[in-house]
C-alpha cells in the first residue's frame, strides 16, 4: 500500500508490543471461481517499521502450496524494511521497499531478482505502455522502462506522493504531504504521452489512496489534518480534471481503495468494507454479508474477472497476518495465511 504514513508507523509499532495475539485460524483455500485466470497470489508484508523484516507470501493455486516468503526462498537474502508496495507487469513484478530505498524487480513466476534499482523512499508503483512509473518522498514519480529498467526521467509533483492510478491517459498522483508540518492538498495530473505535468488539481487535504472506476470518475481518499479537516473521498472527472463531489468520510489511518465493476471498496473507520455504488452514488454499510469480522483492514484487491475481493488483515501489526478471500456476495470463501502487517495483494494471472 504501502499508504501507511511514517507518523502512524511509529504509533503501531508501539502498538505491537502490546498486542501480542495470534491468529489461529487455518482454512484450506479452494479452487478459484470459474472464469478466474489466476495461477497465484502474492502478499507483500510490510514487516515492523525498522525491522528489516518484510516478507513475500506465495500461494499457489495447482499446487495448493504456500510459500512464506518467496522472496527469500528464490533469493537467499531478505527482502528489506517497508516493502511498501508490489505490482506485475508481462513476466516481471516490481516492488517498492521504502525504508530500504530500492525498487526489486523480479521474474514473477518466482520472485527471482532481476535488477535492484535505488531510488529515495520509493512509495507506489503503477504501468502504462511499457512504463513502470514509482512515487518517492522526494516528491517525484520515476518513469521505468519495463524493457530496459531503466529510469528514462523523473518528473516532479506534489510533496510526499502517495498512490497513483492512470484514467484517460493521464497518471494521477496523490501528494499527501505527510512528512511535512503542512499538509499537501493536491492531485497531480500527468500526460501519459509528454510525461509531463500539466496541472494539480485541489482535494480534501492529505490525499492517500487513490482509483479510478470505467466511468470516467477518479476517487481519491484523504486522511484529513487530523483535527478540524474530517477525512473523505473526492470524486474527480477524467475528462474535464474537475472536482465532480467532495464528501467526508468516517475513515481510519489505514485506507486501500479499488474500483472494480460498480463499486469501489474501502475500509471504515470500524473496520467494514463499504461498498460505494457508482451507479446509483450511494455506499452499502458493509460488502461483508456473513458476519466475518476484520480486526484491521489493510488492503483490497479485487479479481474483475471473478468478482471475489480479497482484504488482508493486518491484525495486531505485529504477528502475522491473514488474507481473506470472499465472493462477489460478500461470504468468505477462504483465507491464506500471509505475514507481518500484509499490505499489498498481487493477483498472478495466465
Amino acid at each position: 500500500m504501502k499508504h501507511l504514513k511514517f507518523n502512524f508507523l511509529l504509533v503501531t509499532l508501539a502498538l505491537g508490543v502490546i498486542l501480542t495475539s495470534c491468529h489461529k485460524d487455518k482454512i484450506e483455500p479452494v479452487t478459484t471461481l470459474p472464469g478466474s485466470q489466476r495461477i497465484g497470489l502474492y502478499v507483500l508484508n510490510q514487516g515492523g517499521f525498522l525491522a528489516n523484516n518484510s516478507t513475500l507470501t506465495y500461494y499457489d493455486y495447482g499446487t495448493k502450496n504456500l510459500v512464506a516468503d518467496q522472496f527469500f526462498t528464490s533469493n537467499s537474502v531478505k527482502l528489506g524494511d517497508t516493502g511498501n508496495d508490489a505490482g506485475i507487469y508481462g513476466s516481471k513484478m516490481f516492488i517498492a521497499v521504502n525504508n530500504s530505498n530500492v525498487v526489486d524487480i523480479v521474474n514473477a513466476s518466482n520472485a527471482k531478482l532481476i535488477k535492484q534499482i535505488q531510488l529515495s523512499q520509493p512509495r507506489s508503483i503503477t504501468f502504462y505502455k511499457s512504463n513502470a512509473f514509482v512515487t518517492s518522498y522526494n516528491n517525484t514519480v520515476s518513469v521505468i522502462d519495463t524493457a530496459s529498467l531503466t529510469i528514462t526521467k523523473t518528473i516532479n509533483v506534489g510533496r510526499d506522493p502517495e498512490q497513483m492510478v492512470v484514467a484517460n491517459g493521464k497518471l494521477y498522483v496523490a501528494n499527501s504531504g505527510g512528512l511535512d508540518p503542512v499538509l499537501d492538498k493536491t492531485i497531480s495530473v500527468i500526460d501519459l504521452t509528454t510525461l509531463t505535468e500539466t496541472k494539480k488539481v485541489t482535494v480534501i487535504v492529505n490525499p492517500v489512496t487513490i482509483t479510478a472506476d470505467t466511468y470516467g470518475n477518479v476517487y481519491v481518499l484523504s486522511l484529513g489534518d487530523y483535527g478540524a479537516t474530517q477525512p473523505g473521498m473526492t470524486i474527480i472527472d477524467n475528462t474535464t480534471d474537475a472536482v465532480k463531489s467532495q464528501t467526508n468520510l468516517n475513515l481510519g489511518y489505514n485506507i486501500p481503495v479499488v474500483a472494480s465493476g460498480d463499486y469501489v471498496y474501502y475500509p471504515t473507520v470500524d473496520n467494514k468494507i463499504a461498498a460505494y455504488n457508482i451507479k446509483t452514488q450511494t455506499t452499502a454499510t458493509n460488502f461483508i454479508t456473513d458476519g466475518t469480522t476484520i480486526t484491521a483492514p489493510y488492503a483490497i484487491t479485487v479479481d474483475s474477472g471473478t468478482g471475489e475481493v480479497f482484504v488482508a488483515d493486518a491484525k495486531d501489526y505485529s504477528s502475522n497476518g491473514v488474507v481473506y478471500a470472499f465472493d462477489k456476495t460478500g461470504k468468505k470463501e477462504y483465507v491464506i495465511n500471509a505475514g507481518i502487517s500484509p499490505g499489498k495483494i498481487v493477483l498472478y494471472t495466465k
